[in-house]
């Protein structure tokens, strides 16, 4: 069951601080909406972050395909479209990350919640991740901070979905750099798959929508090195009850 602290940490609404300001990050060129933040964080805190990560149990690490996850506050069974099973299991949150779930949701984008679960992925060079979408498990937000090295999302919309899988076609792409922060929600979050191809370098093309802030130039060659994304989300509080009873 949730601790006590977890359970008083899940009823914080973020009326209790002042709301920032997202205007500025809104990426215009993607459909609705997209928000990206450049330098979320410093470098320092993205090597404590990282020191966190690598800090923990090994056995915590569960190899799925081409990804690694790693549970985080609260994580719900599912078995998502590419035929991949996390087994649910309540934990204690993780201190060094609710500073930045906090901080995250000054920005207003889970209204008056703050997150409450957390997927930690690790992708190598040369690895990436099928088109898929988040579901219906999570509040229709999803959010991410991108530690180590950048990445390339590519988005095409559900009407596509199997040109994506078979030839990579794409509707469009960002470009994450490392310590930034990503927030996609609205159509962007229902309507389009999102995916990552396995590649060892990147050139960024007419695709990348929001390359005006990332500090990098349409033609350059990115080289992949080791990438962690925390990948921030909210849990209905009705839905984990559902899945507890589930579970006796």
């Amino acid at each position: 069951m949730a601790s006590h602290d977890q359970t008083a940490r899940d009823d914080l609404l973020t009326s209790e601080v002042l709301k920032e300001d997202i205007s500025a990050f809104k990426v215009h060129q993607a459909p609705d909406t997209v928000y990206y933040i450049p330098d979320f964080i410093t470098a320092d805190e993205e090597k404590h972050l990282l020191h966190q990560v690598y800090a923990a149990p090994k056995p915590k690490w569960t190899q799925l395909s081409i990804e690694d996850y790693k549970t985080g506050w609260f994580t719900p069974s599912k078995r998502n479209d590419r035929g991949e099973t996390t087994r649910g299991e309540y934990n204690v949150y993780i201190r060094w990350l609710d500073v930045y779930a906090k901080k995250i949701a000054k920005y207003g984008v889970f209204e008056e919640h703050v997150p409450n679960h957390v997927l930690v992925n690790e992708y190598n060079p040369g690895q990436g991740i099928m088109p898929h979408e988040d579901g219906p498990l999570f509040y229709p937000v999803v959010t991410t901070i991108n530690l180590g090295s950048h990445s390339v999302l590519q988005f095409s919309h559900h009407s596509v979905k199997q040109q994506m899988v078979d030839d990579g076609s794409k509707d469009f792409s960002l470009l994450l750099q490392p310590r930034s922060l990503l927030m996609l929600k609205n159509v962007v979050y229902t309507d389009y798959l999102h995916g990552i191809a396995e590649l060892f370098k990147d050139t960024l093309g007419n695709d990348i929508v929001n390359l005006d802030a990332t500090g990098q130039a349409l033609g350059d060659c990115l080289l992949r090195e080791t990438r962690v994304s925390l990948t921030i989300r909210y849990v209905p509080k009705t839905l984990k009850v559902k899945l507890m009873l589930g579970k006796r």
